[in-house]
């Protein structure tokens, strides 16, 4: 008998799932997106972040190109113009403890490039690679039981119908209504928690200028612990010879759209390095803004029931503030999770699955929930954070002080790019080695400006328009 499943969500983690069911003995991966995809890296309206900055880690490029067989997805990305950027010495990154240096020695990398471009790779590559196909549907329910979820119904121009299927899958985003679904299947009570620091992006872009291709990205951090709102900044490189510049505020100190205004929130950094590389580049866009950033966690596997043939991944289990460079990476976390459980099953069908689905990629997700709730209930003005408890506020010291170690120690700062890339968990920066870095604190003197080369230093004062 033909088996079906249904994808709901034609992002990374819905192209991501497709390619792991069409290798699981599925007869028919079908993937429906309300969007009209483009056929090219083009932005697209179901993706919020879209125009901001995205930092493809090592971990989650790795899990892609697992899920991926047959194509290197990290070789397409280069080959379309993408960056891969050394954590220890490609960039220049001001935290809220000082600059970190940069070593000559080996440490993960990441890939920077437009999301839409990551996005297309991806689409291309699985429609290539994976008997998928995609449909433009807006899904809106489901269909079967509190027991078994049996498909979904399309909203079309003749009304709703229903498509019947074996396994569904639910990655439809940041703007998922997974939870009203389950309702009209007879599952309540489903836990919701949201913690809002109210930031906003605003990013534009520019040509890079000749002579600066190779100009490190460029980051100034925000700093939660001053009793201020966050500002923060970044220049990475993306395809097409272009910088995208992305700034970040939190509630009261949120990013204008003007493009004076925008200069000059990056020049009233800590660090000024973001608005003296700009001053001199050549804008190509308007300044983008976008407000949905906040941290919303569904706690879906925590239910008293879960139907079989329902699985929710990605942004529609929990979505990050976007600072932090997660949501990708955590997407492809349980995409692999969906697999590795599929191949023990051994079918669809098998009793249970769904929820060991649920509940492993949910141990990822919680992961980059405690980063990024740590840090932005720190923020003035945050909503639905509460107050942190004693655990809380040691970590909070904690995670200061190897910062602070960071800046000097290279133990300390190999344990925090490690976790930063995702390639090992949050634990990782309590092993030994850096539980004595931190204690040690930093053996070199802090850097009294980003470590540049004397040849970045001359391309910096070479576009410095601003007489700093």
């Amino acid at each position: 008998m033909s088996r079906r499943a249904v994808v709901v969500g034609a992002g990374l983690a819905g192209m991501l799932a497709a390619a792991v069911l069409s290798t699981a003995g599925v007869d028919e991966v079908v993937v429906l997106d309300r969007d009209e995809l483009p056929d090219g890296p083009e932005h697209r309206r179901g993706l919020p972040q879209g125009r901001h900055a995205h930092l493809l880690m090592a971990g989650g490029l790795a899990a892609m190109e697992e899920l991926v067989p047959g194509v290197s997805l990290r070789g397409r990305l280069l080959a379309a113009g993408a960056h891969e950027v050394s954590l220890s010495s490609g960039m220049l990154a001001r935290t809220s403890e000082g600059w970190l240096r940069r070593w000559r020695r080996a440490g993960p990398a990441m890939l920077t490039c437009s999301r839409a471009l990551l996005d297309w790779t991806v689409r291309a590559a699985v429609l290539e690679q994976c008997p998928v196909v995609v449909r433009r549907a807006a899904v809106v329910g489901l269909t079967g039981s509190a027991d078994r979820v049996r498909g979904v119904r399309v909203a079309d121009a003749d009304g709703d119908t229903e498509l019947d299927a074996d396994f569904v899958v639910d990655a439809s985003g940041r703007g998922t209504r997974v939870v009203t679904w389950l309702d009209g299947l007879g599952l309540a009570g489903v836990r919701e928690h949201t913690v809002d620091c109210g930031l906003v992006n605003a990013t534009r872009i520019y040509r890079v200028p000749e002579g600066a291709e190779r100009f490190p990205l460029t980051i100034v951090q925000a700093d939660p612990y001053v009793s201020r709102p966050g500002r923060s900044a970044m220049v990475l490189p993306i395809e097409g010879d272009r910088w995208m510049v992305s700034c970040g505020g939190t509630r009261g100190g949120e990013p204008p759209a003007d493009p004076e205004g925008f200069l000059r929130y990056t020049l009233e950094l800590p660090d000024p390095v973001v608005g003296r590389l700009i001053s001199g580049a050549e804008p190509l866009t308007d300044v983008h803004l976008s407000r949905s950033t906040s941290n919303v966690r569904r706690y879906l596997e925590r239910s008293a029931r879960w139907p079989d043939g329902l699985v929710v991944l990605g942004d529609a289990l929990g979505t990050f503030n976007p600072a932090y460079g997660q949501g990708m990476s955590v997407a492809a976390f349980g995409a692999r999770v969906l697999g590795r459980e599929l191949a023990r099953a051994g079918a669809l069908d098998a009793p249970g699955l769904a929820r060991r689905v649920l509940r492993g990629a949910a141990r990822s997700v919680d992961a980059a929930w405690a980063t990024a709730v740590g840090q932005d209930v720190l923020y003035p003005g945050v909503r639905g954070g509460g107050r942190p408890g004693v655990t809380d506020r040691v970590l909070t010291a904690y995670t200061r002080r190897m910062t602070k170690a960071a800046t000097g120690s290279y133990a300390a700062a190999s344990a925090i790019w490690d976790v930063t890339s995702m390639r090992t968990p949050p634990t990782r920066m309590f092993h030994p080695t850096a539980l004595l870095a931190a204690l040690a604190g930093p053996p070199l003197p802090q850097l009294g400006g980003p470590p540049l080369t004397p040849g970045e230093r001359n391309v910096l004062q070479r576009l410095d328009r601003t007489g700093r």
